[in-house]
């Protein structure tokens, strides 16, 4: 059979009406609000001497953030004399801030989307973590694996790289100080595609799949749900309905966990990270997932996840459309 499936055309076919700049939009506002409701979170305790003690405890706990490893590299080793917790955590915490607005404005988008898609790998390497069988340490600590506690942040992670590569867009600062076609790149949505699908699939995998067990994240919802949908972001069968099921996932979270008797603040830094999740899963239910790794394309589909570059001699196509390429 000649051409493309009718399935790999599908799911491609966004790249023929839909622009590029409106998906980096997207990536700056969802992953923007995470770091900015962080950033604020973090900076409103830090900054006020009634709260400060307690949001150190609390990341410095056996329970918390910091292991004995990191606390130790920051605290006694070279850095020893020149850092303190409360300096450490507010100068990140004022970072993550500024982070956030300059995302959400677009300005510096790709530096910045670089260095926090790799800074969230750390936060796994550093959380306090006990699971060898038959150790009982004197004080509760995390019993699951980090890398499984922290997965929304593997997720964001990828999020992140893929703004890094599709870039800020026209709709930024960035856009307009250097212009639309400095800030754009000709890429290919099957590996963009493909990166956002994983990096959503993973959390509700993880928390599907573990449900119940401790520290997992669930969003609230049950596994027989969870599973499925990331499966079929997974597997690139049903990406745009499953997009929709994460979007409505997403959004059932942030409405039941709002509190009245907590601060606009707060309330925020409850959900923060799904606010990308939010905006990912909305991608994927206008965009599609791209051709990779797709079960309905057979043979062909798994073969571009091996050699991404390769089209099988058969075909008389050429590689799909760039990002933004329209076909009049």
């Amino acid at each position: 059979m000649q051409g493309h499936t009718i399935a790999e055309r599908k799911a491609s076919g966004w790249a023929n009406s839909y622009r590029p700049e409106t998906i980096a939009l997207l990536l700056r506002v969802g992953l923007g609000l995470v770091m900015l409701s962080g950033g604020l979170s973090k900076l409103s305790q830090l900054l006020d001497p009634a709260r400060r003690s307690a949001i150190l405890e609390l990341y410095w706990s056996p329970l918390g953030y910091v292991n004995a490893f990191f606390d130790q590299f920051l605290f006694s080793g070279p850095l020893g004399g020149l850092l303190t917790p409360w300096l450490f955590l507010t100068t990140l915490s004022a970072f993550e801030l500024l982070a956030g607005a300059l995302l959400i404005a677009g300005f510096g988008v790709r530096p910045l989307a670089l260095v926090w898609g790799l800074l969230f790998w750390s936060f796994v390497a550093a959380l306090p973590v006990v699971t060898a069988e038959g150790v009982d340490p004197e004080l509760a600590t995390h019993r699951t694996p980090a890398l499984l506690v922290l997965i929304r942040d593997i997720g964001l992670s990828g999020l992140f790289f893929t703004l890094f590569m599709i870039g800020p867009g026209s709709y930024s600062v960035d856009g307009r100080l250097i212009g639309p076609e400095a800030t754009r790149r000709s890429l290919n949505w099957d590996a963009l595609g493909l990166l956002v699908r994983l990096s959503v699939a993973l959390p509700l995998l993880v928390g599907g799949t573990f449900h119940g067990y401790g520290h997992i994240q669930t969003f609230g919802m049950p596994a027989w749900l969870l599973v499925p949908v990331a499966f079929a972001l997974v597997l690139n069968v049903g990406v745009r309905v499953a997009g929709g099921a994460t979007v409505l996932i997403m959004a059932w979270f942030l409405i039941s966990n709002f509190d009245l008797d907590r601060s606009v603040i707060a309330n925020m830094n409850a959900v923060k990270r799904e606010y990308a999740f939010f905006a990912a899963g909305v991608i994927l239910a206008w965009c599609g997932g791209g051709r990779l790794f797709s079960l309905l394309a057979g043979r062909a589909g798994w073969a571009r996840l091996i050699r991404p570059g390769h089209l099988s001699a058969e075909s008389s196509s050429g590689p799909s459309a760039p990002l933004g390429t329209r076909h009049d």
